[in-house]
């Protein structure tokens, strides 16, 4: 006998999302739900594509509906990106920020993207640091930005390395002539890199902002939808006490800080394996602890991820422990986008009507 929609709910009362502690009916996680024969049809509000949380429970809840003897079709429905006026086909904007130049950002801003996308993700990444265009290099770009017209108006097609959508100032200037731009200026350029180029349906656009807290930080913060911030640090008290401002930058704009990266935080002496602490240790994680916000994780200072970003070849696509790092680091920045959609999601569901019975029969 086929279940009806009663005893699948029930079932699916079993899966617990582990981040918010609750079951998935409860949280509003589960948006809709038709029993069509032999098959449940189930809407999830799941927005972090290919986070390692949210694959998990996509496999829990095809548990639960087999459990019942019935054939799971899931989709992931989140909603809040198709409302939006600005890039309604970008389910989440994630900026890469520092307090200070020279901790590395960009880095952790191309091998992020790529490694989202070497998970499967639809990925691009905007290179809004306007005065200082490190992207392209890093992701190996050669190809000029072509352009198409949409029946309206002429729009920018961005290149792809690595399945990433690549856009950068550095692509639009001769390669070595200085960027002099008042803030003005640079607002109207970034307004263009938003409007008129073809990004396309995406899961994450990864914004890599200029250092400190000035006109380009606000121009993103007033004119993008940021879903989260990653903010890199170094581990010694001059780039942590830096981080912390800029950290107070994202709360003025009520944008969600999803986490922080210590880089370059140890060095493994080739000849001796002996590791070394040459900036300190531990400052990003107790910046984090002090703030209330997650430590997303360490990545050690490795010549190979130098190599890497001067060569275009991303070390989070390589097969050794620095490669790992930048992975694990991958899944904990997608996993917090995702929490952050079904906190939102469950604090929602908490004064809305459940799914029931009646409403999902088909």
């Amino acid at each position: 006998m086929t279940a009806d929609s009663t005893t699948l709910i029930d079932a699916l009362r079993t899966v617990t999302d582990p981040k918010l502690d609750d079951d998935i009916v409860a949280t509003g996680l589960v948006t809709d739900v038709r029993v069509d024969g032999e098959t449940a049809r189930l809407e999830l509000d799941l927005g972090a594509p290919h986070a390692p949380t949210e694959a998990a429970i996509a496999d829990d809840v095809r548990e639960a509906v087999r459990s019942v003897g019935l054939t799971p079709d899931l989709r992931a429905t989140p909603t809040a990106a198709a409302e939006r006026s600005v890039l309604p086909r970008v389910k989440n904007v994630v900026a890469v920020a520092s307090g200070k130049g020279g901790v590395g950002k960009s880095t952790i801003a191309t091998n992020l993207a790529a490694g989202l996308a070497d998970r499967g993700a639809r990925v691009g990444i905007l290179d809004a640091d306007v005065y200082g265009p490190n992207v392209p290099r890093m992701l190996g770009v050669n190809d000029d930005p072509t352009v198409s017209y949409d029946g309206e108006t002429d729009r920018i097609v961005p290149p792809v390395a690595y399945d990433v959508s690549v856009m950068s100032v550095g692509l639009l200037v001769d390669e070595g002539d200085p960027v002099v731009w008042r803030g003005p200026m640079a607002h109207n350029v970034l307004s263009d890199l938003f409007d008129d180029v073809v990004w396309g349906p995406l899961d994450y656009l990864v914004v890599d902002l200029p250092p400190g807290t000035g006109d380009v930080q606000l121009t993103i913060l007033q004119r993008l939808p940021v879903t989260g911030a990653v903010v890199v640090t170094t581990p010694q008290d001059v780039a942590t006490d830096d981080t912390r401002r800029a950290m107070r930058m994202f709360a003025e704009y009520q944008t969600p800080v999803l986490g922080v990266v210590e880089n370059m935080s140890t060095f493994r002496c080739p000849d001796c394996e002996t590791t070394h602490e040459l900036f300190g240790r531990g400052g990003g994680e107790t910046l984090a602890a002090e703030v209330d916000v997650p430590h997303l994780g360490d990545v050690p200072l490795d010549p190979a991820v130098r190599s890497g970003g001067d060569g275009g070849c991303p070390v989070v696509l390589e097969a050794n422990e620095t490669g790992e790092a930048f992975r694990d680091l991958t899944g904990r920045v997608a996993d917090a986008v995702g929490y952050l959609g079904r906190h939102a999601r469950a604090s929602n569901a908490a004064n809305a009507s459940p799914v029931s019975p009646s409403e999902a029969e088909d």
